[in-house]
């Protein structure tokens, strides 16, 4: 999963002319967009996202995006995990917002803008842009933008200038950077610095990935603080049942647990309810409310658990998910897209992966076998009997079905590894 790059790659260098930058943009924009030879690419990030609204055909000229009415804004702001933080980020990005050039803003996973913030000079001109609370700013609405692309990558993106798809953001630069909500590691919202062009600053989009790093420390804290309080309720519990169980908070992360493996966090089923029902990480189990979360124990059974029908559905980039139907019930989850990305290269390769296989194809690196087994101990713990070893395959008892987009530029879109770009441009070949 990534967590933020260390050193996020600014549009333009300490040094660099903003202006010449700019121009070159602009031609290299205009011969993109005409189909013509460009003298030179844009940075790669831009250039995977340019490819994308190509493909998909969306107008480059295209106007204002559609807008939430503002009952629907404050619901979503509640529900996008967000509020919880959104003051302290502000408070971090004081220092960029202080001269009045440029505002704040935040869009949630969906890319709706939640918040914004700043001059009303700034604000008056983002208006006339269409950017405004509300507005869906993902990347297949308005284009090449820090806020969408960053949705995108899963990673901070600065824009500028011409590097913006549509071409009515050319005279803007904006630096967002993607928060992680450390319950789950989905991204849950983006937040970023924008203004006019002539504000562009290398350093800006690292300080705004720092401030997001900071909102999910924040997030973090909140989460281990709910864990201890449902630990209190619970140890007590798990003393008296004396038999293998454990409790859990609402996501699935591990307060209390008695003799059974431990480990951080289980995958719950996502419509779970006190009763028997099959957990991936445990199998069938008596599930109970505890006040925060729940009380989960292992029940017996004979024989050996049915076929599983197996369902990768990789549809929507940003949101990958499992489902799994088998003798004890079903089950379905978003994943982590590094989850996504290692069962598809299994469902790929019936036959299974090694170690080395497995690191040369998600990191281009045959020597990076730690790595894939610290990978593969975590998703072997999360579905048990899923996944085999030596070499790593699918289960006898698992039949597997992979859910493509119809566009293979949306195959998980994010990934960078070499086997899942080898998929894609095998894809595109064959269609």
């Amino acid at each position: 999963m990534k967590t933020g790059s260390a050193h996020p790659e600014p549009s333009i260098t300490a040094g660099q002319d903003p202006r010449s930058y700019a121009r070159l943009m602009s031609a290299v924009y205009d011969a993109t967009m005409a189909g013509d030879r460009a003298p030179t690419r844009p940075r790669q990030v831009i250039w995977d996202s340019w490819q994308r609204l190509l493909t998909k055909g969306l107008r480059p000229d295209r106007r204002h995006p559609p807008v939430a009415a503002f009952t629907r804004v404050e619901t979503l702001r509640q529900s996008s995990g967000l509020a919880s933080v959104i003051d302290d980020v502000t408070r971090g990005l004081d220092s960029v917002l202080a001269n009045g050039n440029n505002i704040f803003a935040t869009v949630d996973a969906q890319g709706t803008v939640l918040y914004r913030a700043g001059s009303p000079t700034v604000l008056c001109n983002a208006d006339k842009l269409g950017f405004v609370e509300g507005a869906q700013w993902a990347e297949k609405s308005v284009g090449t933008n820090a806020l969408g692309t960053a949705l995108v990558s899963q990673t901070a993106v600065q824009t500028f200038s011409a590097e913006h798809y549509n071409r009515s953001q050319h005279p803007w630069t904006c630096a967002g950077a993607p928060i992680r909500d450390p319950r789950n590691g989905k991204v849950i919202g983006v937040i970023a610095v924008t203004g006019p062009a002539a504000t562009v600053h290398p350093t800006t989009i690292a300080l705004v990935d720092a401030v997001a790093r900071l909102a999910e420390s924040d997030l973090r804290e909140q989460r281990d603080r709910g864990l201890n309080r449902l630990r209190m309720v619970a140890a007590p519990i798990l003393s008296r049942i004396n038999a293998p169980a454990l409790a859990v908070d609402a996501d699935g992360w591990v307060a209390a647990v008695d003799s059974l493996p431990v480990q951080n966090r289980i995958l719950l089923p996502p419509l779970i309810a006190p009763g028997q029902m099959w957990v991936p990480a445990l199998g069938l189990c008596d599930v109970e409310t505890l006040p925060g979360g729940w009380l989960i124990r292992q029940v017996e059974h004979d024989g050996e658990r049915a076929v599983m029908e197996v369902t990768l559905d990789l549809r929507d980039s940003a949101t990958p998910r499992l489902r799994m139907v088998g003798q004890f019930g079903s089950w379905q989850h978003d994943i982590t897209p590094r989850l996504a990305e290692i069962l598809l290269i299994l469902a790929m390769h019936a036959g299974g992966r090694s170690a080395v296989e497995l690191a040369d194809d998600l990191y281009g690196d045959p020597a990076r076998v730690g790595a894939v087994r610290v990978e593969m101990s975590r998703l072997r713990k999360q579905f048990a009997g899923l996944v085999t070893a030596r070499p790593y395959r699918f289960s006898d008892a698992a039949n597997v079905e992979v859910c493509f987009p119809d566009d293979s530029c949306e195959l998980l879109a994010s990934s960078v590894a070499p086997a899942i770009r080898a998929i894609r441009d095998r894809r595109f070949n064959l269609t």
